[in-house]
């Protein structure tokens, strides 16, 4: 038996990568007031139709959609932003002179081919904003990201920045595409080709070279942008110069789902092959309107939890080992000191052992290899006077200590006298 095509296991040292970088975002995204929220992995397939858009690939080639024991429409969740904006809706989270700023972290579904990076149960971090149209919550969340990724000392990453209008602006820009791609047609992939009758912004999106090249002469859509609009772009621009957050306008960036407004962004990982984007977000505030609920601006990103791990793994510190290591001459003395070995992972001291409890020797490479800080030798002499023969992994040091002594030794990382 093995996994399902497009999953798999995340062994140890797997999560333990993907528990650094999720700890790292609670503890960084808390101090800029992001509470968490948890939606189910599940939802009527309804919510990503009307949230996501009929004619997106997500919708009509990826979601994992089936029919439940009560005949009920159902999908696994594509992505969060929908699940979010349904709670927000359904608990009215959001008074009339709210900002809500929420954050999550949790598995997403989508059949799509598996690469780089990318699976088919893939995992993300992110965070919305409720309440607010002004530019400053675009350039506050994306400086909260991007000081939130400058730690993980990636390299060959870049911002990418562009503004995909509104109700405005864009349908001038829909109706320019339409007639300028319909002379292209029979040049373009099919997808792009029901593309321009469907859904014409997401040509732009496309991945194929073919197509791209076919595109290089379009007019972009800050020719099309309302003063508004433009006026919105350039506070967000202006903002991230004044941060010294460094960025590149691109102004074939649509991103892939259809609730996007004004402002849209990514960040690109030149280590990632065609499939370049770490995360992605922007402007959505017209989705909660769309979902049933009220007028309501918003603004939010989704990191991908597999890619920063795959891009951080070559430079992130290997995962520690045991605070203590025991190492017993016999195995009864391993059975007699359980007692003490509780005590001292009360006393917040990771221990680890041998419980075949085989030579020394052994036991001492054992320790080597599981990393541990410090090695605990109880011979003969150290059972009978309840005493640890305690040495520095590091150092080599090694001195007798008694076993009430070992937890405080421990943390203060000192041999006793």
């Amino acid at each position: 038996m093995k996994t399902v095509k497009g999953t798999r296991d995340l062994l140890p040292e797997d999560t333990y990568l993907f528990q650094q970088i999720e700890q790292r975002a609670w503890d960084h995204f808390a101090k800029y007031g992001f509470r968490e929220i948890r939606t189910p992995i599940f939802e009527e397939t309804s919510l990503f139709l009307r949230g996501i858009g009929d004619d997106t690939d997500i919708v009509t080639k990826e979601m994992y959609r089936f029919k439940d024991k009560g005949e009920r429409d159902i999908t696994l969740r594509p992505e969060l932003t929908a699940s979010v904006c349904r709670a927000v809706i359904q608990h009215n989270l959001v008074g009339a002179e709210d900002i809500l700023r929420l954050m999550y972290s949790g598995p997403m579904f989508r059949y799509e081919r598996p690469q780089a990076g990318r699976y088919r149960q893939f995992y993300q971090f992110g965070v919305e904003v409720f309440g607010s149209q002004d530019p400053l919550v675009d350039v506050e969340t994306i400086e909260a990201l991007m000081s939130f990724i400058a730690p993980f000392k990636l390299p060959n990453l870049e911002l990418m920045l562009n503004s995909v209008g509104d109700e405005t602006d864009r349908p001038a820009y829909l109706k320019y595409l339409r007639q300028t791609l319909n002379s292209k047609r029979e040049l373009l992939c099919s997808d792009c080709q029901n593309r321009i009758d469907n859904n014409v912004l997401r040509v732009l999106d496309c991945k194929q070279s073919n197509c791209q090249s076919h595109l290089q002469d379009l007019q972009p859509i800050s020719d099309f942008w309302s003063k508004e609009n433009r006026d919105h772009f350039e506070s967000v621009c202006s903002g991230l110069k004044r941060l010294d957050i460094p960025f590149k306008i691109n102004p074939r960036l649509v991103r892939g789902l259809d609730y996007y407004t004004k402002t849209a962004f990514e960040l690109v990982s030149g280590d990632l092959g065609a499939q370049s984007a770490v995360m992605g977000g922007g402007r959505y505030d017209r989705l909660i309107e769309t979902l049933g609920g009220k007028d309501m601006p918003a603004f939010g990103w989704a990191l991908g939890l597999d890619r920063l791990a795959s891009l951080w793994s070559t430079y992130a510190d290997p995962e520690p080992g045991p605070d203590l290591f025991l190492i017993f001459g016999q195995r009864q003395w391993l059975d007699t000191a359980l007692p003490w070995i509780a005590s001292l992972r009360r006393a917040g001291v990771s221990v680890a052992y041998d419980i075949r409890v085989r030579s020394f020797k052994s036991q001492m490479k054992r320790a080597n290899r599981e990393n541990a800080s410090w090695a605990g030798i109880i011979g003969e002499d150290e059972h009978d006077q309840q005493t640890v023969a305690l040495k520095n992994m590091q150092s080599s040091e090694q001195k007798s200590c008694k076993r009430s002594d070992v937890a405080a030794t421990i943390k203060n990382k000192e041999i006793p006298c």
